[in-house]
């Protein structure tokens, strides 16, 4: 993908292991800018890759706008069978152009990879699959564990907002009070955080939760009778 110069960014649990949460993952799921000329930058990446679609929607870039992801499976000798899963609109996530301009860039082996920022990564997740509700939990502990000791105002405010582990939380109430007060009207959760109760929001953590999977499973109905109509579509060619 850098060497054609696409423009993209590595999520899912690849890029979770990078933050510190390992999720065993075969697939390379990536985030592009979807427009002519990244797109075509990235058929030349896929060609170089051997990658053939393997499901639907077909590699259209208007099915990537409306959220759907493209699904690719490699030929190429040395990723002989690797999956790359290619999306470009995720629910209750920002546009591409501000994903890329919050990325984190890391190197490895002297290649340097961009990431979907960890906040980003963590809303991305936020979907109705029950396996990424712990990985979650597991990113934003992780950055707690790694960062405690060297807070600043970007993480405490990331940390309040997304934590979900009701002992953390409350201790983060603790020694940030002014921070969590001021953050109640986007978390309501947070007061009894403040009250020092970990029962009450261990309660109230499953409900927020249970909003966000039903946000998801509204978001993501129309576009599975898409996915439908399209497979009944192919069945009859």
């Amino acid at each position: 993908m850098r060497n054609h110069g696409v423009h993209c960014l590595l999520m899912g649990g690849q890029a979770c292991v990078f933050y510190g949460a390992a999720e065993f993952s075969r697939d390379v799921d990536i985030a592009i800018l979807a427009d002519n000329e990244n797109i075509e930058n990235l058929r030349s990446a896929l060609s170089e890759l051997d990658a053939d679609v393997i499901a639907v929607p077909a590699f259209d870039p208007t099915f990537l706008h409306r959220g759907l992801a493209i699904h690719f499976r490699c030929k190429a000798p040395g990723v002989e069978g690797m999956r790359i899963d290619v999306m470009s609109c995720m629910r209750g996530v920002d546009p591409f152009p501000a994903l890329w301009e919050r990325r984190t860039t890391i190197e490895i082996d002297q290649i340097e990879i961009d990431l979907l920022s960890l906040p980003d990564l963590v809303l991305a997740k936020k979907t109705q699959r029950s396996k990424d509700w712990p990985m979650l939990e597991r990113l934003v502990e992780a950055h707690w564990f790694q960062n405690r000791h060297h807070p600043n105002p970007q993480r405490i405010r990331f940390w309040l907002r997304e934590c979900r582990i009701p002992e953390i939380l409350t201790e983060l109430a603790k020694q940030y009070p002014a921070e969590t007060q001021e953050l109640l009207s986007e978390r309501i959760l947070l007061k009894e955080a403040l009250m020092q109760d970990p029962e009450t929001l261990a309660q109230l953590l499953e409900t927020e939760r249970q909003e966000e999977v039903a946000k998801d499973k509204a978001y993501w109905n129309p576009l599975k009778k898409e996915l439908e109509q399209l497979r009944l579509d192919r069945a009859k060619e």
